[in-house]
């Protein structure tokens, strides 16, 4: 009987339209979380109240699915968006009126819409790239803070007379370095030092092309690697997927192997 019902549930599962479901459910939350910071009549309050019974039930419903149909029970709490949706989910059970948690309620249903990335594989993708990126987007911040420091300095010495409030300290030169490098009004701070220091633009323009060009692309080959490599290994696991025999064809199989060791011993039956 288990394996009827998990053979149900997996089909579930892999319907599309099931896929299509969860997503608007995800979006329909969303849009009630958005509703709800909007002051509103009776009745709507009403119906948000309805609409996040029905959105938490379901979701309690969809992780459930996703657990009796894992072949591999033991890992499933170890793989970070299984732990992810189910804390939501289950958080999302504690009510939200009268409660000591009702903050904390709140604020996991907002959290709610990340499950999006969980639900779809190529969100999903991202996120992981990203996250595998890190390492090696450390040692550029590192380069990054010592382009930072060497520049921050040399502006504090020379333009600390012409504009304390920018160029005070090395601290105050590091923030006006990060106002230069977003684009935010730079050229302003650039004029006000080439009328002292006409040759002043060379420490902006080089300062500009370290940062927002040259490690702006590094960052960009880094997380565009760290994709591919993801994305490899998402069709290698679809491609062992495919392969990997379901309950449906070892039953059949099975059945064969029933029926061809009752023919065998018909066939013994009558040569003897």
């Amino acid at each position: 009987m288990y394996d009827n019902i998990k053979t149900n549930l997996n089909t579930l599962k892999n319907n599309k339209f099931f896929e299509l479901t969860v997503v608007t459910v995800i979006i329909i939350s969303a849009l009630e979380i958005g509703a709800k910071t909007f002051a509103l009549p009776d009745s709507a309050i009403s119906l948000t109240h309805i609409l996040d019974v029905f959105i938490t039930l379901f979701f309690l419903f969809e992780i459930s699915v996703r657990f009796i149909t894992d072949d591999d029970k033991r890992n499933f709490f170890k793989k970070g968006w299984n732990i992810f949706d189910t804390l939501v989910v289950v958080i999302s059970l504690v009510p939200i009126n009268d409660s000591e948690m009702a903050l904390l309620a709140r604020l996991v249903r907002v959290f709610r819409v990340l499950r999006m990335v969980s639900v779809v594989p190529e969100l999903r993708v991202l996120i992981n790239s990203l996250i595998k990126a890190l390492p090696q987007l450390g040692y550029v911040v590192l380069l990054m803070f010592i382009i930072f420091y060497i520049y921050a300095a040399i502006g504090s010495f020379i333009f600390k007379d012409i504009n304390p409030k920018l160029w005070g300290d090395i601290a105050i030169s590091m923030l006006t370095l990060f106002r230069i490098m977003t684009f935010e009004d730079w050229t302003d701070i650039q004029y006000e030092t080439m009328e002292v220091y006409p040759m002043s633009w060379i420490f902006y323009l080089s300062f500009i092309f370290f940062t927002a060009f040259a490690f702006l692309n590094m960052v960009i080959g880094i997380v565009v690697n760290v994709m591919e490599d993801e994305h490899a290994k998402m069709r290698q696991e679809k491609e062992q997927a495919k392969n990997k025999p379901t309950i449906e064809d070892l039953h059949a199989e099975i059945q064969e192997l029933k029926q061809l060791i009752k023919e065998q011993h018909q066939h013994k039956r009558q040569n003897n």
